[in-house]
């Protein structure tokens, strides 16, 4: 089996994958990695960057230039994964979400994969991303009517990744942590035999 990262956090745009990430690495003694904060080199690799995404998004409408930016953001997942094997890994939103099929087939699925949302009910869940994005972003990721937010949180592909779903609602950032850093202690005590092996 190709080597891949210990745990992969994914969600729509300020479900908490980071936060929760961070805190879970540090639980497992893993390095995390954050693919929003390391994104740029990946993205220049295929030639684009974020200031070309804002400019077609100013050019043509942020869902045609999302469309466009579809490879791209295939492209940085599979290089994240492939570069940084024993990590927790968060994926920033849209990272998992393809209108492509083709670019879909490119995200490798890691042995846990935990998607977060705050509440396995759909219009309590858009609500509080909708508040979160707007407090910390400045935005509800509506644009020209399409709902962002709503495509990342429905996105068939995304939960398919998924080996876990956590609901944050009610539930502090660090016992969401623990919960998920001891999935994969779980999951590695099954895999790894008896005899010795680490995350």
């Amino acid at each position: 089996m190709p080597r891949s990262p210990a745990l992969v956090l994914i969600g729509p745009a300020a479900a908490g994958p980071t936060t929760i990430g961070e805190l879970a690495a540090a639980q497992l003694g893993l390095p995390f990695v954050d693919l929003d904060g390391i994104g740029e080199r990946y993205y220049a690799e295929v030639g684009w960057s974020i200031q070309r995404l804002v400019d077609c998004s100013n050019e043509l409408g942020r869902v045609a230039a999302e469309r466009m930016w579809e490879p791209t953001r295939a492209h940085a997942v599979q290089r994240a994964v492939e570069d940084h094997p024993h990590s927790v890994l968060a994926l920033g939103a849209g990272h998992t979400s393809f209108i492509d099929p083709g670019c879909f087939a490119r995200v490798s699925a890691a042995p846990s994969v935990v998607l977060v949302l705050p509440s396995p009910d759909r219009a309590a869940a858009l609500a509080e991303l909708r508040c979160r994005s707007l407090a910390s972003k400045g935005t509800e990721w509506i644009s020209a009517g399409h709902d962002f937010l709503a495509q990342w949180h429905d996105d068939a592909g995304t939960r398919s990744l998924a080996t876990d779903v956590v609901y944050t609602a009610g539930v502090t950032p660090a016992a969401t942590s623990e919960r998920v850093a001891a999935g994969v202690l779980q999951r590695n005590a099954r895999s790894v035999p008896f005899s010795g092996g680490s995350i």
